[in-house]
């Protein structure tokens, strides 16, 4: 009897499984997930309704004086001023500016020595700056969750629970039963699946004699098993401007999770060039290193650019090899905006293919906190999220323009792709969530900020 119910359960899941192999083989998508992102797009509009609803509700019951018209403006307001937490955000016209005054009378020439007169009034304005960048700065919070405008019935907000209705808390219930114990399974066992499969092709392909033909097989077999690996999260991913897709040279994106590789992979064989690592990470980069050239060094290589960078000139110098995929941030930001990229692959020489991608945090946050989450951890976030929506842009190749320091053609590259994907381009160093400030740049803000209290005293 037992015989017989794991022959029923084992012959249409490995149906399943050989199935999504061969899709993913020939490249070809039949759209249930794209049919599956729409349902939860239907899904969110629905929530989003309920909630205002109730809240315009909530409203009117507590100035049932207020007439329609000014209950909605109220709501409105209040949203305009929250974030998903529930906490006010802070809107900075001008961060250590202070407010333009009107210009003070003049006062008559006196033959006494100067006297330097302090209004403390003046200082209100630093204050108030001061006190806003530390409750909420320019830079740590680009390390934690991207804030969304509506509840995505994933994850509840700092607000705790509030009871909507009983239609939205069923919902709310049936997609938990959904994700964890339907969806999540089927995810870790397609991504187990997954891993073998890249292993075990990887490793055959490996000992085939470089050349054309083994370049070829590589890029399908790669494509194969990263299309195996993206159905572990449910991607759904949209290309746009293919024309522009890298063959050679560098290829550099906006960094915001590990998935920025899987997304990229799917379309495109890349090599890779980062720090060896171990455990899940590991056993991927050994997999990958036996089939195409990568550039894995260990933490004392990582010191010593000059290294690094010979490493680099002589993998694009080969035109057989695949483009270089880097990051140049250095770190995962979450989503929102692209953070100060640093000079060393600018400096190499050649072509540069600016990648920017973008995730739709409605589906999923697909930020890995590394300084929070374990990579395990982070896994299990994934495999127990809606779907990993994303979109990705290939913009235009770029040249190092004549007499153009490395750091202007890293900070140009760094505008087109933060203005394509829609994000905030910041000149901060992203290593600042692991490290202080540097004091050559508190002592530059410190300058500045007496410069700026002497022309306020005159």
């Amino acid at each position: 009897m037992i015989d017989v119910l794991l022959n029923i359960f084992w012959i249409p899941l490995g149906g399943f499984l050989s199935f999504l192999i061969f899709i993913s083989a020939i490249n070809k998508s039949i759209g249930v997930r794209k049919a599956y992102v729409n349902l939860l797009l239907r899904i969110f509009e629905y929530g989003r309704v309920s909630i205002e609803t109730a809240s315009k509700e909530n409203q009117h019951i507590k100035n049932p004086k207020t007439d329609d018209k000014q209950g909605v403006q109220l709501v409105d307001d209040v949203d305009s001023k929250e974030g998903t937490n529930g906490a006010t955000l802070i809107t900075r016209d001008a961060v250590l500016l202070p407010q333009p005054q009107e210009p003070a009378p003049e006062k008559p020439v006196s033959s006494t020595k100067d006297e330097i007169n302090f209004d403390f009034e003046k200082c209100l304005d630093y204050v108030k700056s001061g006190v806003e960048a530390i409750i909420e700065d320019d830079v740590t919070s680009r390390f934690e969750a991207e804030e969304l405008k509506s509840w995505n019935m994933l994850t509840r907000t700092n607000r705790h629970y509030e009871f909507i209705s009983w239609k939205i808390t069923s919902i709310w219930v049936f997609g938990f039963f959904i994700r964890y114990v339907i969806l999540m399974p089927l995810r870790v066992l397609v991504c187990f699946v997954g891993v073998v499969w890249l292993t075990v092709c990887t490793a055959a392909v490996g000992y085939l004699k470089d050349g054309p033909f083994k370049r070829d097989l590589v890029h399908k077999v790669l494509g194969m098993c990263f299309g195996v690996l993206s159905s572990a999260i449910s991607a759904v991913i949209t290309y746009h401007n293919e024309d522009n897709r890298p063959s050679s040279g560098i290829c550099v994106a906006n960094h915001t999770s590990p998935i920025d590789v899987l997304v990229l992979m799917c379309d495109s064989t890349y090599s890779l060039i980062g720090q060896r690592h171990g455990g899940f990470l590991g056993v991927l980069q050994r997999a990958l290193a036996r089939a195409s050239p990568h550039i894995w060094f260990e933490r004392g290589e990582a010191k010593d650019r000059h290294l690094v960078a010979e490493r680099l000139k002589q993998h694009v110098s080969d035109p057989n090899n695949p483009p270089i995929l880097i990051f140049p941030e250095g770190t995962c930001i979450n989503n929102t905006s692209v953070m100060q990229f640093k000079k060393g692959s600018f400096e190499v020489g050649g072509v540069i293919y600016p990648v920017a991608i973008k995730y739709d945090p409605r589906f999923g946050d697909a930020f890995w906190n590394s300084a929070k989450y374990s990579m395990m951890q982070y896994l299990y976030m994934m495999m127990t999220s809606w779907a990993i929506v994303c979109d990705v842009w290939y913009l235009p190749p770029m040249y190092r323009q004549e007499g153009e320091s490395a750091i202007d053609f890293a900070n140009r590259v760094k505008s087109v792709i933060a203005k394509q994907g829609g994000l905030i381009d910041l000149v901060w160093d992203g290593q600042l969530k692991r490290m202080k400030p540097k004091k050559e740049w508190r002592e530059i803000q410190q300058v500045e900020f007496a410069n700026r209290l002497k022309s306020d005293s005159t």
